[in-house]
């Protein structure tokens, strides 16, 4: 990824600390500041902004494993540079180091901001997908587990309508999914039930497609759904019917297939129901098909601290 030259030399001069709002790095204090960041660079006593400059130039042409975004080892040297242990007496919350940092990233199509967790993200200003996606069954903050039974109370109540469109959509939307249309909102072409397509930029450019059937109670392999249960025979033609259907791609004006899909209940999608799944499926369509159910929802949502529905 290549940043603008006169960007890069703001944000050397924010690690060096030329820039008042940060610390002011010494020869040794910079090679130090590396060396934290995981790099053996040593500082060789030329121009600091300009050998720093270099030196995030070469971080930034490391391989990224999303497009849309610089390498991770650039995110971790932001987030050193603004780790809130660092911060001057007049500016405890590193607002004013958060401004300055923004001033050259928000020309480059990107924000930084502080979590709940007291990190820095990224965030893609067109996209607002976010840079890291976290470890998703790690503990719970306190705070965390208050918002995750909120949630799962949203989802013992809510409609599948709203579970689609205040849950499913949101999360799919932070983690750099694009274009995501509901059928029979702005895309009439799928007419199975609840349907979402959507598609995804890999790191080379090319573009797969997802569909998604989103259901809001339990998915099990029973002979009969009861009450809220659903048997996933009931999906099974649904799935089929998605992943041999073209939906037309304005973006490129052309017709293209669905190239995966998405199983989301609002419950749980039993071991039964998934082994149901798998014997129907032929070997290719077998590995087009994803599961999420109840458990990968509230992670997700949770521990990439999106806004609870109601709030």
């Amino acid at each position: 990824m290549k940043f603008k030259e006169s960007n890069l030399r703001k944000i050397a001069e924010c690690v060096i600390g030329d820039n008042n709002a940060f610390e002011y790095r010494s020869s040794s204090k910079i090679t130090e500041f590396f060396c934290d960041c995981g790099f053996d660079f040593i500082h060789d006593g030329s121009t600091r902004w300009w050998w720093t400059k270099k030196k995030l130039e070469e971080i930034l042409d490391l391989p990224s494993s999303n497009a849309s975004f610089p390498p991770k080892e650039f995110i971790n040297l932001l987030n050193v540079l603004m780790h809130k242990s660092d911060a001057k007496e007049d500016d405890i919350n590193r607002e004013k180091a958060l401004i300055e940092l923004n001033k050259p990233l928000s020309k480059e199509g990107f924000e930084a901001f502080y979590a709940e967790d007291n990190f820095l993200y990224l965030r893609n200003i067109k996209t607002k997908a976010v840079s890291v996606i976290e470890n998703i069954h790690r503990p719970l903050t306190p705070l965390e587990n208050e918002k995750r039974n909120k949630l799962k109370n949203y989802l013992d109540e809510c409609s599948e309508d709203d579970l689609i469109e205040f849950v499913i959509l949101p999360i799919f939307k932070h983690l750099g999914f694009q274009r995501i249309t509901i059928a029979g909102h702005k895309d009439k072409s799928l007419e199975y039930g609840k349907d979402v397509w959507m598609k995804f930029m890999l790191p080379t450019f090319h573009v797969l497609y997802f569909g998604i059937q989103a259901k809001k109670g339990k998915l099990d392999a029973s002979g009969m759904s009861k009450s809220s249960n659903l048997n996933v025979a009931e999906i099974y033609n649904q799935i089929c019917m998605m992943l041999g259907h073209e939906i037309f791609d304005p973006e490129i004006n052309k017709r293209v297939l669905i190239d995966h899909a998405f199983i989301i209940a609002g419950g749980e999608i039993t071991k039964q129901a998934r082994n149901w799944l798998g014997s129907k499926l032929d070997a290719n369509k077998r590995s087009q098909v994803m599961f999420m159910d109840r458990e990968d929802i509230l992670n997700i949502f949770i521990v990439n601290g999106l806004k609870l529905p109601n709030e």
